[in-house]
């Protein structure tokens, strides 16, 4: 489910001051196809530019979080790791083994997450599911 989202102009949007080297962080982040945490946005982005402190990206990341840009996952290991705030809804699925994270979506499964919530006597108004597992096979 690689997006891309341009993170950059989702900071314009939110009227947030874009500096030389939050706008390397942001393309950074724009360009992940995975869900890295501080220290490989910190090796991606210094390598772009090397003035780049790891205290600057845990900021830029901060501050990315708190404008809703930013969406920050606890996936087990430890370890914060961030993804573009979604414009479509998905789930995340982890193997536990090497930390891959999949992501897929499926109307079947949100749909009897909705009818659990009206059971319950809610309105689903969101929700957020990680699945964690182990491969059948390593072949993939």
């Amino acid at each position: 489910m690689a997006r891309s989202i341009d993170i950059e102009a989702l900071c314009a949007e939110k009227g947030l001051r874009i500096t030389e080297q939050r706008k390397v962080i942001a393309r950074v982040l724009s360009e992940s196809d995975d869900h890295p945490d501080v220290e490989a946005l910190h090796a991606r982005a210094s390598a772009i530019d090397p003035g780049i402190s790891i205290a600057t990206v845990y900021r830029t990341v901060r501050l990315f979080e708190e404008a809703g840009i930013l969406e920050r996952h606890d996936f087990g290991d430890g370890r914060a790791r961030y993804e573009a705030a979604a414009e479509t809804h998905h789930d995340h699925l982890i193997d536990v083994e090497t930390g891959k994270v999949i992501e897929f979506a499926d109307e079947e499964l949100e749909a009897l997450q909705r009818r659990i919530a009206e059971k319950l006597g809610f309105r689903l108004v969101d929700h957020r599911m990680e699945l964690y597992g182990v491969a059948l096979t390593r072949d993939h």
